[in-house]
């Protein structure tokens, strides 16, 4: 039997003591099917992998704890948003061990920092970030007004009429791009080979000079700010 086919007949492996009145393996074990990390299940908590959902800073040091950081976590449930539950996820920050608390926060689709580090904050500019701003939450709860809503659409139509003259004319760049893509991959083929071409040429040229570099070709700035250098010979 290969080494893997016996690690996997070792989960299998029904001893001559047990018989099906019993019930699972994990129930003759007297164990939980999650082992470790159900030990505290008695308790409402579950242990699993938490993953920092943004940057944090330690409470205890101060020290910068980045989003994606995979911790093991106490889960369990807190309250209820309506039928939604709430949980709190306990870990020890990396650190300094210092306790950290972080709540779903299901109304906001959000998660909360409750203690133990504070969020970082970081600013964007939307545009450059080429992203949507979502509206605040009084912003949210105006758009059940009707008037409002009616003073919002029209807003967004006159940002439409504004904006649509770049969205067709990049629109009418990416046809113009992609039109033909047998003749975009020939360009850009012969673009390659050309340049393939002038960089070995350039390469031939540092190794006949004895230079290890590459050379850039020859511009006028660089004739100008080598004219008046002289080179002393011993001739």
């Amino acid at each position: 039997m290969s080494t893997l086919a016996a690690a996997r007949a070792d989960n299998f492996y029904y001893p001559p003591e047990w018989s099906p009145k019993k019930g699972g393996l994990n129930k003759f074990h007297g164990q939980h099917a999650l082992r470790e990390r159900a030990r505290k299940l008695d308790q409402g908590i579950l242990i699993i992998r938490f993953e920092m959902p943004f940057n944090v800073w330690c409470g205890g040091c101060s020290s910068m704890i980045g989003k994606g950081v995979r911790f093991n976590a106490e889960k369990k449930q807190v309250g209820n948003y309506y039928s939604t539950k709430i949980w709190s996820f306990s870990m020890k920050s990396p650190c300094c061990q210092h306790e950290i608390v972080i709540h779903t926060d299901p109304k906001n689709t959000e998660y909360v920092i409750i203690s133990g580090a504070q969020r970082k904050t970081e600013d964007f500019d939307v545009e450059d970030a080429e992203t949507l701003l979502l509206p605040a939450d009084e912003e949210r709860d105006k758009l059940a007004d009707p008037m409002y809503k009616l003073e919002h659409q029209g807003e967004d139509i006159r940002k439409k009429k504004e904006e649509e003259p770049v969205l067709v004319r990049l629109q009418r760049l990416s046809d113009s791009r992609h039109s033909d893509d047998y003749s975009l991959n020939r360009t850009l083929r012969d673009r390659l080979r050309s340049q393939k071409k002038r960089v070995a040429e350039e390469k031939k040229s540092a190794r006949k000079m004895g230079l290890g570099v590459r050379l850039l070709p020859p511009s006028a700035e660089d004739a100008a700010a080598a004219g008046p250098v002289r080179v002393a010979s011993d001739f």
